[in-house]
């Protein structure tokens, strides 16, 4: 079987489909994933073959229509995830043509896309194969969507459609207590797995030698972009605990100067998590869904309305608190921060949620699924 991925142009979104993807090739199936350009290290990085779609990059879907004029990104959340949806419209549009190029040559039996990578449902369409959508995270929201479906009205009508076809199946990873919206389609769930890039191994990172807190703005942090990390780790380092900040090379100098007596670099995620008493990020997917399969508590300032709603979620289900960026003070978080790590309430629901992940169907186990998909 020839199965096609689709990553949506961000280290996330390689992660969360990697470990679906390799399951699959070591079954024996043949497996490519397509992403943007500047994506194809990642993908090649997790061992599998890497195809690209489009040169350019989410950011610039995201910021300018399909004219290039710029777009100036809406405050009112709601529109946010109108947009945010159009904006992985443009990038889907742009995609189609290199992905019909590849079918050509390399005919996929099925392709899945993950959670906003629209091309792969039209995809499927076009070429008569089952279409699969995969979760990157535990977000729920179906907003996206119909941002999604405005901005393809050129392309739908082409197919004979009016909206976007539905998924021959829905791949959720979101822990169950967690979910947001019941699925109207076809849903298999799958255990999530990390898939981050590994590095050479320290004593450090896998020993708990007391009190540590972990600080991260994921894919976010890269140069240009780090402010945010930057008052993360400023909030954190008021806590009595020792300070892990997760940064690329190109900002860990600086924020080594910032904190010299913190733990900072760009080090195996998942094996540093599980010694930490609390993870404080800016309620990204990937981060949320690595500290919920660790157990470990989370302290959340929500970069966006994607991310708050689903944080809200986790904190009413009693393993988090989140803060929007215009409710944070420094004694709020101290006081957040504190509370999260001396109750034990909060630690024993994030492990409560830890083992509701474990007792999904591990990845190996939905490739069978997905053949039977393929064979119908």
């Amino acid at each position: 079987m020839k199965i096609l991925y689709m990553a949506g142009g961000s280290r996330a979104t390689v992660f969360s489909l990697a470990p679906l993807a390799r399951a699959a090739r070591d079954e024996g199936h043949e497996v490519f994933m397509s992403a943007p350009e500047d994506s194809l290290p990642l993908v090649a990085g997790a061992g599998l073959p890497a195809y690209p779609y489009t040169q350019r990059t989410i950011g610039d879907f995201g910021s300018r229509d399909r004219a290039g004029n710029p777009l100036e990104f809406p405050t009112v959340p709601d529109e946010q995830l109108l947009a945010l949806g159009a904006g992985y419209a443009r990038m889907a549009a742009a995609s189609l043509e290199p992905l019909r190029a590849l079918s050509r040559d390399w005919r996929p039996d099925i392709v899945v896309g993950g959670h906003l990578c629209y091309a792969a449902m039209l995809l499927g369409r076009e070429l008569g194969v089952p279409a699969v959508r995969q979760a990157w995270d535990r977000y729920g929201t179906t907003l996206p969507d119909a941002g999604a479906n405005a901005e393809l009205a050129h392309e739908l009508e082409q197919a004979g459609l009016d909206s976007l076809p539905d998924p021959d199946l829905f791949i959720d990873i979101c822990p169950p207590s967690l979910r947001l919206v019941e699925p109207s389609v076809p849903v298999q769930m799958m255990r999530s797995a990390p898939a981050n890039p590994q590095a050479r191994l320290d004593p450090w990172m896998y020993q708990r030698t007391g009190r540590r807190v972990l600080v991260t703005a994921g894919s976010r942090a890269a140069k240009g972009r780090a402010g945010g990390l930057h008052r993360l780790a400023e909030y954190a380092a008021q806590l009595d605990a020792e300070l892990v900040i997760a940064a690329p090379d190109e900002v860990a100098g600086e924020l080594r100067e910032k904190f010299p007596r913190a733990r900072v670099g760009w080090f195996p995620m998942d094996v540093v998590v599980r010694t930490c008493d609390l993870v404080v990020h800016h309620g990204g997917g990937v981060t949320g869904i690595t500290a919920i399969n660790a157990g470990v508590p989370q302290l959340i300032v929500s970069a966006g309305a994607m991310f708050h709603e689903s944080s809200q979620r986790l904190a009413e289900y009693g393993a988090a608190a989140t803060f929007l960026p215009d409710e944070v003070t420094a004694e709020g978080m101290l006081v957040a921060g504190t509370e999260l790590m001396v109750n034990p309430a909060y630690r024993q629901k994030a492990h409560e949620l830890s083992l509701e992940v474990a007792g999904l169907p591990a990845p190996s186990e939905v490739v069978g699924v997905m053949e039977d998909l393929a064979a119908r």
